[in-house]
């Protein structure tokens, strides 16, 4: 009751990305009666995006003080990023403004984290604080243990315990977030290519027994960059011959959760999430 009564006095923003990860923030705000302005990326963000929310401002990927201007306009104060905006795009002939150029020339780096923490150093500026992009929708986050109903044989058991260590460090450096094992050894790591294109080359380096582990970075930021996994994860798994995914905890968005789950169960994938305790992801 209380929290319907504060969301009757906010003004949520939404940076929209890539992918269906908008659409369930989306779906969540109304749910929980929060009022909810939407920005999409031209460049990422699916169309359908106008059919589902309240008012959306279309900007290109470099266009960060059109998208604060809006937000400002709007009376946003709060704002959540969800859906993949491939930090590729802004070396890539996008036309960035003034307040872009500025915030890039400023950064120590040009990784994930430091562009998206950027864009949050701005907006905080203008008074908006960007917020755990899973407020709307923690029902969908992964909780501890066997969510299938086949158990990790031991086996695979080897390879999570194994990639664990791997991928922890993999995450800390802010390479990737996945990699794939086999009797353990690393197959595939992670860059920029996502989950479903790294486990696809894995099943094309080596056949049989694969273990995806994907896990959250150290002191993972829930504001930005939180692990996925869904059905396509799953498709894609089966195609290339694994038949274990281990996630982290807590930190990890499942996506269509019963449906994922469903078709891991009839293909005989487990699905494990694991707290790394050597990570503290």
């Amino acid at each position: 009751m209380l929290k319907s009564l504060f969301y009757n006095f906010m003004k949520f923003g939404l940076i929209a990305g890539n992918g269906k990860f908008p659409f369930l923030v989306v779906e969540g705000a109304r749910k929980a009666g929060a009022s909810l302005a939407v920005v999409a990326i031209r460049e990422e963000t699916d169309q359908r995006i106008e059919e589902v929310a309240e008012k959306v401002l279309w900007v290109g990927i470099g266009q960060l003080g059109k998208m604060i201007s809006f937000f400002k306009k709007e009376g946003v104060t709060k704002a959540i990023m969800a859906g993949q905006v491939k930090h590729v795009q802004i070396f890539s002939g996008a036309l960035p403004d003034l307040r872009m150029i500025k915030m890039l020339w400023n950064l120590p780096q040009r990784n994930t984290d430091a562009l998206i923490g950027g864009v949050a150093d701005e907006m905080r500026r203008e008074g908006i604080e960007l917020i755990d992009s899973t407020y709307f929708i923690q029902d969908q986050l992964a909780q501890e243990g066997v969510l299938t109903r086949r158990k990790p044989d031991s086996i695979e058991q080897g390879n999570i315990e194994y990639g664990l260590r791997i991928a922890g460090e993999i995450a800390r450096l802010d390479l990737g977030q996945t990699i794939v094992v086999r009797a353990k050894a690393c197959v595939a790591v992670e860059a920029m290519e996502g989950t479903d294109a790294v486990i696809r080359r894995a099943g094309e380096l080596a056949k049989g027994k694969l273990t995806v582990v994907k896990v959250a970075k150290p002191n993972q930021d829930m504001r930005f960059d939180v692990p996925v996994v869904g059905v396509p994860t799953v498709r894609t798994m089966i195609e290339a011959g694994a038949t274990c995914l281990c996630l982290t905890p807590n930190k990890t968005l499942l996506f269509d959760k019963e449906e994922m789950l469903k078709l891991a169960n009839e293909n005989k994938i487990c699905v494990v999430a694991v707290r790394d305790e050597t990570n503290l992801a």
